[in-house]
């Protein structure tokens, strides 16, 4: 088998495992940019050699999960792409998560060769967080990641835009990291609805032992289908949104 082949298989391999739904070889064939005969080709090759893939012509494929791809060295759009996103987390993150940040960016670094070694620990490339008062939180935000990975009830006190408190007992399924805040997207059982909660605002968490009786998947995906059809008005801008938090 060539080089180039090899190197295309590899990368094939790792655009499937990017898609964690079937993707057709039209889609394949454009990222790649190959014919459709060419991808239909690969597969073949792929299957012929074992590799666990589901799917057939037509309708798309997929990568089994638990396949361990061949060690793949990282590229220099792929370690400046980690750079960015790294600095950029370390900068909005909260502090564990920041700490997390840095950590893979010096665990990464170690793996590199030493030409490229420069690229990542030494990059000119910054993302830097000009947002005027920068929130900071009085709880520890890592608990709530904890809950979301755990499918867990969280109990909250909670000030609103104009500071009124209130408890709150809400099932945290998603997050997100804002260059003035971070949003904690969740079902909110005062409510009886999807609320997102600033971890500014909030003074007092607990977790909570009980689990939500619906998969975080689940919630994800209705909240997804009710901000696809949700009316926006024309323009929304960091205070607007700030007011519709909670």
């Amino acid at each position: 088998m060539s080089m180039k082949r090899t190197d295309r298989l590899l990368n094939l391999l790792q655009v499937l495992r990017r898609h964690r739904r079937p993707v057709t070889a039209e889609v394949l064939a454009a990222e790649m940019d190959v014919s459709v005969r060419t991808i239909y080709r690969d597969m073949a090759g792929l299957l012929a050699n074992r590799v666990p893939i589901r799917g057939e012509a037509g309708i798309g494929y997929v990568l089994e999960p638990g396949y361990d791809l061949p060690p793949m060295m990282l590229n220099i759009d792929e370690i400046e792409a980690l750079l960015v996103g790294m600095r950029w987390l370390r900068g909005r993150a909260d502090s564990t998560l920041a700490r997390a940040a840095e950590d893979v960016v010096a665990k990464v670094g170690a793996m590199l060769p030493k030409d490229l070694r420069p690229v990542l620990l030494d990059g000119a490339l910054f993302a830097p967080n000009f947002s005027e008062g920068r929130a900071t939180d009085s709880i520890d935000v890592a608990l709530i990641r904890q809950a979301i990975r755990k499918g867990k009830k969280l109990e909250i006190s909670y000030a609103d835009v104009n500071g009124a408190m209130s408890q709150r007992i809400i099932w945290p399924f998603g997050m997100a990291y804002l260059d003035y805040a971070r949003m904690v997207m969740a079902w909110c059982e005062k409510r009886q609805a999807f609320r997102n909660f600033r971890t500014d605002r909030i003074s007092q968490l607990d977790l909570l032992p009980e689990s939500y009786p619906v998969r975080r998947a689940e919630l994800l995906k209705r909240w997804e289908r009710e901000e696809k059809y949700k009316p926006r008005p024309q323009t929304r801008d960091a205070a607007t949104i700030a007011k519709a938090s909670g």
